[in-house]
């Protein structure tokens, strides 16, 4: 697999994701564009943005978050990663983070109320 201009760390932790899903290098379809908006010259002149296509899905991704094409690769490929995955589970990451936090915080109330409830016995 290609290695992208980000930590070593993050490539293999994107490299574990395809593997657990099955998407291989190949079914991408990748294409480099001039991108618009912020950036001046640079943005202008280079093809710095990212589109990506998983080609047996059929679903895509654009990215353009960095001056750097690598950057942008990595991103996109992650993008498009994150999506198939909630195709294929039908939770996103987003949703199981927020479960967690929601979790987290009834455990917290539960406490506190625990608590308040210890000190109130202990006045009477």
């Amino acid at each position: 697999m290609i290695t992208f201009a980000v930590s070593e760390k993050k490539n293999r932790a994107l490299r574990k994701k395809m593997e657990e899903l099955g998407i291989r290098e190949e079914d991408f379809d990748e294409k480099f564009i001039k991108a618009s908006g912020r950036g001046g010259q640079k943005i202008n002149k280079t093809s710095a943005s990212v589109y990506i296509k998983h080609i047996p899905t059929g679903m895509a991704a654009k990215c353009m978050k960095d001056r750097s094409q690598s950057i942008n690769r990595f991103l996109a490929r992650r993008e498009l990663v994150e999506k198939i995955e909630e195709q294929m589970t039908g939770k996103s990451r987003q949703t199981v983070e927020r479960d967690k936090i929601r979790k987290r915080k009834s455990k917290k109330k539960k406490r506190a109320k625990e608590k308040y409830d210890d000190h109130n016995e202990a006045k009477k």
